[in-house]
C-alpha cells in the first residue's frame, strides 16, 4: 500500500473504530430503557459515551486533553447508578484504553505513568462502587473482575510502550542509514577530487616547474614560477576543501565508475602525463597478468597515482620515479620508487592520500608498506589475484 493509500485508509479505519462501539452502545442503552432504566440514567450514559468518543478523537493531537476527557466520562459512568450492571462496561468505554494507548505513545514514558495510575484508581473505584451497590455479590467476583480490568489497562500501556520503542528504533535506524548514505557520498566525492583533480594539479605544477628550469628567458622563467606557485596555492585550497568533507571512507568496489579509472590499462598514460625533461617517470611490468578483483585493480591504479603524486610534490627537481608491476600466480606487487630528487621539498600540511590508499589496499585484501630506502622512498602494495585470493 502506498503512502497516499495509507492516508486515505486511516480516516475510514477511524470512523469504523468509533461507529461500531457507538452503535452497540445505542443498542444497549435502548434495551436498558426497555428494561426499566430511567431517562436521566440513559441520557447520562449517552452523554458520557459521547465524551469518550470525543476524548479518543482528541487524544491523537492533544493526548492529555483527550485522556482527561475520557477519564471524566468514565467517572460519570462509574458513579451513575444503573439497574443490574455497571455502565463502565458499555462498548464505548473501550475508547478510554484507546486514549491511554495514544497518550503513552506520544508523551515521555515517565509522564505516562500517572495516566496508568489514574486508570488503576478508576478500576479500584469501579469495583468499590459495584460492591457497595450489590453487597450480595461475592468478594472474589469483584477481585477477579478488577484483576481482569487491571490486566487490560496494564497490557494496553505496555503494548503502547513496546510499539513506541520499536518505532523509535526504526527511526534511529533510518536516520543511521541516511547518515551513512550522506557520509558515503561525501567520501566518494572526496576520493574523486583527491584521486583525479589533486593528482592532475600536482602533475601540472611539476611540468610547469620543469619548463621554468629549462627555459633560457628570465621573464618566462619568472612567469612560469608564478604560475607554479598559483597551482600550489590551488592545490592547498583543494586539500582544505577536502578536509571539510571529512575523512576518507572505505572505497566501494566499482562505485562511481564514470569518475575514477579502474583499469591497469590507464597506467601508461598516467606515467606519461607525469613525465617531463626533469621528471623521469618510468613504468615496467614483469610476469604474466592475472585476473584481479575490481577493488584490487582500483587499489593498484591508485597506489601508482599516489606514489607518483607524492614524489612530484615533495621532492625538488630533478626527480626520477620508477613504477613496477610484478606478477605471480598469487599476487601483484605494485612498487613506486623515487630517487630522492634534488632534495626534499617542504609541503604545507599533511595529506590523507596515503591513508586512503592503505584503506583501499586493505579492503582489497592486500597490504601496503612505505620504506625509506638508501636513495629515496618506496611505496609497495601487495594485492591478491583471483587465483591467490
Amino acid at each position: 500500500m502506498t503512502a497516499p493509500q495509507r492516508r486515505r485508509a486511516r480516516p475510514a479505519t477511524t470512523v469504523a473504530a468509533h461507529a461500531v462501539p457507538a452503535l452497540l452502545t445505542v443498542i444497549v442503552l435502548v434495551g436498558s430503557r426497555q428494561l426499566g432504566a430511567a431517562w436521566w440514567q440513559v441520557l447520562a450514559a449517552a452523554g458520557a459515551a459521547v465524551l469518550l468518543h470525543a476524548g479518543a478523537a482528541v487524544a491523537g493531537r492533544r493526548p492529555w486533553a483527550g485522556y482527561a476527557i475520557g477519564a471524566a466520562a468514565m467517572l460519570v459512568l462509574v458513579l451513575t447508578p444503573f439497574p443490574g450492571w455497571s455502565l463502565s462496561m458499555l462498548p464505548s468505554a473501550a475508547c478510554f484504553p484507546f486514549a491511554l494507548w495514544r497518550l503513552t505513545g506520544l508523551v515521555p514514558v515517565r509522564s505516562s505513568v500517572p495516566a496508568l495510575a489514574v486508570a488503576a484508581l478508576g478500576i479500584v473505584l469501579t469495583e468499590l462502587v459495584g460492591w457497595a451497590r450489590l453487597p450480595a455479590d461475592p468478594v472474589w467476583a469483584r477481585l477477579v473482575e478488577g484483576g481482569l480490568l487491571m490486566l487490560v489497562v496494564g497490557g494496553v500501556w505496555l503494548a503502547a510502550l513496546l510499539v513506541r520503542r520499536r518505532q523509535q528504533a526504526a527511526r534511529r535506524a533510518e536516520a543511521g542509514r541516511l547518515a551513512a548514505a550522506v557520509a558515503g557520498e561525501r567520501a566518494g566525492i572526496r576520493r574523486d577530487l583527491h584521486d583525479v583533480i589533486a593528482h592532475t594539479v600536482t602533475v601540472m605544477v611539476a611540468r610547469i616547474e620543469a619548463a621554468a628550469v629549462t627555459t633560457a628567458d628570465a621573464a618566462t622563467r619568472r612567469e612560469l614560477a608564478g604560475i607554479a606557485e598559483t597551482g600550489r596555492d590551488a592545490h592547498q585550497g583543494l586539500r582544505a576543501m577536502l578536509a571539510t568533507l571529512g575523512p576518507s571512507a572505505a572505497p566501494r568496489a566499482g562505485s562511481r565508475p564514470g569518475h575514477v579509472p579502474i583499469s591497469l590499462d590507464v597506467l601508461p598514460d598516467l606515467v606519461a602525463s607525469a613525465a617531463s625533461p626533469l621528471h623521469a617517470v618510468t613504468l615496467a611490468e614483469a610476469g604474466e597478468r592475472r585476473p584481479l578483483s575490481l577493488s584490487a585493480e582500483v587499489a593498484a591504479v591508485r597506489t601508482v597515482q599516489e606514489g607518483v603524486t607524492n614524489a612530484l610534490r615533495h621532492l625538488q627537481l630533478p626527480v626520477a620515479v620508477s613504477v613496477s608491476l610484478r606478477w605471480s600466480p598469487a599476487e601483484l606487487v605494485v612498487e613506486v620508487r623515487d630517487d630522492g630528487g634534488g632534495a626534499p621539498r617542504r609541503a604545507a600540511g599533511q595529506g590523507t592520500g596515503l591513508m586512503g590508499i592503505e584503506e583501499r589496499v586493505r579492503t582489497a585484501g592486500g597490504t601496503l608498506s612505505i620504506d625509506d630506502g638508501d636513495d629515496g622512498w618506496v611505496l609497495r602494495a601487495r594485492l591478491p589475484t583471483k587465483e591467490g585470493a
